[in-house]
């Protein structure tokens, strides 16, 4: 029996191998790449339809200029980004790569990584809302970390960025007051003029700024208003103001710093770059349309927060950036900025501060001499009558006053008669 059993199980073995060696082999389940940490951590590309986007453009031929504290050399999601700067601040660098300032120095290099960076391989590491888009670097100095006025700094670092190829600027910086400096017209003007998307922050209440200021109330930009992870406005990483346009998100941002150290940020800083990465998107999608028309499509495709009835409101402008929607959607154009004309706020109220215009001196005019006068023919005393005085004064008295008199005793003399004559005569006797 044992044998029996020996070769029963040496069958079964047998079978089984045989069994084994014909049957194909299990097909191994693929494994999952892993996802990056850090791409991960950006929830804004795919809640805000930016990876969709990607599939029409990344945002290749496009040039966005971050006018900031400079972007530094050290991140490698950097890395061939930048092409080109100048620093205003006085202080900095000629290239504007070096960070200008102290607690602001990495300021320029985070907006810069939220605009356009390159990650630090494939799939790996921070991405930009436009990788492919190009960077121009212009360094300015917030505060007293500058040798030039802020005004200055800004105003020839716009007019810089749109001599150098800029297709859209980025200011992510408040002044905290409505109004701006003149120098500024011309600044915003010589962008708007040549078609370049200005886009700027709305700042932050955290900061102290309770409602939005210069250059976000300036006619013609793109202010961005900022929303937390719920989409709803933030409390402290954003402002209030009829002049928001759009929003985007503010919080538990990403940021490479100077030194290529990744961080988590808030503000509207962080949400403005956003918005600029989507405009960058547009462009290279729709080469030919204007700016106006740029910022009417980001405007137009925005997703309504249904915490408001109206629309534009307060706190998010006509609603939250979608960046797939503003890449392929159809959107009419239209002939002007819908972000308003600074060039008839201009011609409104800058009027009455302008100084009356020069005029040319008026040529003189040579007046003719008057005749001599005539000398006198004689000397006359000046209590006699002249030929002149008789003529027309006392000859025309004389004759008025005797007619009359002679008319009143005519008068007198019928009344008379009249009076006579109707009175009764006593009877004779």
């Amino acid at each position: 029996m044992r044998g029996v059993r020996v070769a029963l199980a040496a069958a079964i073995v047998f079978l089984t191998a045989a069994l084994t060696a014909a049957a194909p082999a299990p097909t191994p389940t693929p494994t999952p790449d892993p996802v990056d940490p850090v791409r991960n951590m950006e929830y804004w590309l795919k809640e805000y339809g930016i990876s969709d986007a990607w599939k029409t453009t990344k945002g290749a031929g496009t040039t966005i200029a971050v006018i900031d504290t400079g972007i530094g050399r050290g991140p490698k999601e950097l890395d061939g980004a930048v092409v080109g700067g100048a620093d205003f601040s006085g202080v900095g660098k000629a290239d504007g790569r070096a960070p200008v300032g102290d607690s602001d120095r990495n300021h320029g290099s985070w907006v810069a990584s939220l605009a356009a960076g390159r990650g630090t391989a494939a799939d790996k590491g921070m991405i930009g809302v436009a990788p492919e888009a190009d960077l121009l670097s212009l360094s300015i100095g917030f505060g007293d970390n500058a040798s030039v006025p802020f005004v200055d700094q800004v105003a020839e670092a716009i007019r810089w960025a749109v001599d150098h190829g800029a297709d859209v600027i980025n200011l992510s910086f408040t002044t905290n007051t409505l109004d701006w400096d003149p120098s500024w017209d011309d600044a915003f003007l010589y962008a708007f003029d040549h078609d370049v998307v200005v886009v700027v922050a709305a700042g932050n209440r955290e900061s102290g700024t309770e409602e939005v200021g210069a250059p976000a109330t300036i006619p013609g930009v793109l202010t961005v208003g900022g929303v937390d992870r719920e989409g709803r406005a933030s409390n402290t990483a954003s402002t209030q103001g009829i002049t928001i346009g759009i929003s985007a998100p503010s919080e538990e941002l990403l940021g490479v710093s100077a030194n290529g150290d990744l961080v988590i940020w808030d503000g509207t800083s962080g949400a403005a770059p956003i918005v600029a990465g989507v405009a960058a998107l547009v462009r290279s999608a729709h080469p030919e349309l204007s700016a106006g028309n740029v910022i009417n499509r980001l405007i137009k495709t925005a997703t309504p927060s249904d915490r408001v009835k109206k629309v534009p409101s307060a706190l998010y402008g006509y609603g939250l950036i979608n960046a797939a929607k503003a890449v392929t959607a159809s959107v009419p154009a239209v002939s002007a900025n819908p972000a308003d004309d600074l060039r008839e706020w201009i011609r409104l109220y800058r009027r009455a501060e302008s100084s009356p215009a020069p005029s040319a001196t008026p040529t003189p005019f040579t007046v003719a001499p008057l005749p001599e006068a005539e000398p006198p023919s004689g000397a006359v005393s000046p209590l006699l009558p002249s030929s002149e005085t008789l003529r027309y004064g006392t000859v025309p008295l004389v004759v008025l006053s005797l007619g009359t008199i002679l008319v009143v005793l005519g008068v007198t003399a019928a009344a008379r008669r009249i009076r006579s004559a109707r009175t009764p005569r006593p009877p004779s006797r």
